[in-house]
C-alpha cells in the first residue's frame, strides 16, 4: 500500500489518502433522523457532525485544531430540533412574504434568522435543505446566479422567521446594499445572521460586503460553509482552517465554530437546525 501523501500548511500536517477522490454522495435525499440514528457509526459522524468527520483527516500530532465543541448538542437535542422543521396541522411552515424595503417587510415578534451570501454560493439550495421536513413549503432554487431579488420571509410555526436575502456580487440587486444594510441595521427581532461562504473556493472579495456590515453594526453571525460535497476532505480541511483562522484573527463578532453543510447529501442539515432551534431559544441543549 502506497504511504499516505502529506500535505502541510496552517500550523499543521493533513493526511491526504492517495486515491482520494471527491466526497461519497450516500443521502441523495433528507433521512428522517430515526433513520440516520441507525446508520453506522462512521456514516452517521460524516452527516450529522462533519467537523468530527474532517478532524479523523488530521494527523494525531496536529492536536485537536478544529473547533468542535463550541456549539456541541446531543443526538438527543439534535432529534428534539427536528421537530420544528417538521410541518403538521399544529405547526404550520409556510412563505410569508417579500419585500424590497424593511418598511414593506412583515411586522412579526417571533425571533427572526437571516440567511445572506454571494450569488451561486447555494443559499436557496440551503434553505429548502433545511425546510425538506415540510415539502408543501417552495424555495425557489434558479440554476442562474442571482435569482433572489427581494428578502424572502418563512414561517417555522409559532417559533421563529427564516429570511432569504438576496445574493450579493453577480447580478445583485441595484439597490442590494441599502436594503440589506437598513434590515441588519434596524430589524429589531434578528437574534443571528448566518454568512454563507463557499467551501470549494473560500472567502472571496465579495463576501467582505457582508463580513464588514455585521461588524459594523456588531451583529452576532456565523459563517456556513456550503457546497463540502464538491471538495476532496483534504481541500475541505485546508480551507476550514484557513477560514477559522480569518475568524479568530479578523473578526469581533462571528461564531468561532464553523457550519459545513451540503444541501446534497445533507451533511450538516441536522446540526444547523440544532443551532436554529438553540440560538432562537426554542432550544435548551443538553451538550
Amino acid at each position: 500500500m502506497a504511504a499516505p501523501r502529506l500535505l502541510s500548511g496552517m500550523g499543521c500536517v493533513f493526511e491526504m489518502p492517495a486515491a482520494l477522490g471527491r466526497v461519497r454522495r450516500p443521502y441523495s435525499t433528507s433521512q428522517t433522523f430515526a433513520e440516520v440514528l441507525r446508520l453506522p457509526k462512521r456514516q452517521l459522524t460524516e452527516l450529522v457532525f462533519p467537523l468530527q468527520d474532517l478532524q479523523r483527516h488530521l494527523l494525531p500530532e496536529s492536536g485537536p485544531v478544529l473547533h468542535l465543541k463550541t456549539f456541541e448538542p446531543s443526538l438527543e437535542d439534535i432529534a428534539r430540533a427536528e421537530s420544528l422543521f417538521t410541518a403538521s396541522a399544529r405547526n404550520r411552515i409556510e412563505y410569508l412574504s417579500s419585500a424590497e424595503r424593511l418598511d414593506h417587510a412583515p411586522d412579526l415578534l417571533r425571533p427572526e434568522v437571516c440567511f445572506i451570501g454571494r450569488s451561486n454560493v447555494g443559499k436557496s439550495s440551503l434553505i429548502k435543505a433545511l425546510f425538506s421536513l415540510a415539502p408543501e413549503v417552495e424555495v425557489r432554487v434558479s440554476k442562474k446566479p442571482g435569482h433572489t431579488k427581494k428578502m424572502n420571509f418563512f414561517k417555522v410555526g409559532k417559533y421563529f422567521t427564516l429570511v432569504d436575502m438576496p445574493g450579493y456580487g453577480y447580478r445583485a440587486p441595484e439597490d442590494f446594499v441599502n436594503m440589506v444594510e437598513t434590515y441588519l441595521k434596524e430589524r429589531k427581532n434578528l437574534m443571528r445572521t448566518f454568512l454563507l461562504v463557499d467551501s470549494v473556493v473560500g472567502i472571496q472579495k465579495a463576501d467582505n460586503i457582508a463580513i464588514e456590515m455585521c461588524e459594523e453594526f456588531a451583529l452576532p453571525y456565523v459563517m456556513v460553509l456550503t457546497k463540502i460535497d464538491k471538495s476532496s476532505k483534504g481541500h475541505l480541511v485546508k480551507q476550514v482552517l484557513q477560514i477559522q483562522k480569518f475568524v479568530a484573527t479578523k473578526t469581533q463578532g462571528c461564531f468561532p465554530q464553523l457550519f459545513p453543510v451540503s444541501a446534497v447529501t445533507y451533511s450538516g442539515i441536522h446540526l444547523l437546525r440544532c443551532f436554529i432551534a438553540n440560538i432562537t431559544g426554542n432550544l435548551k441543549t443538553n451538550g
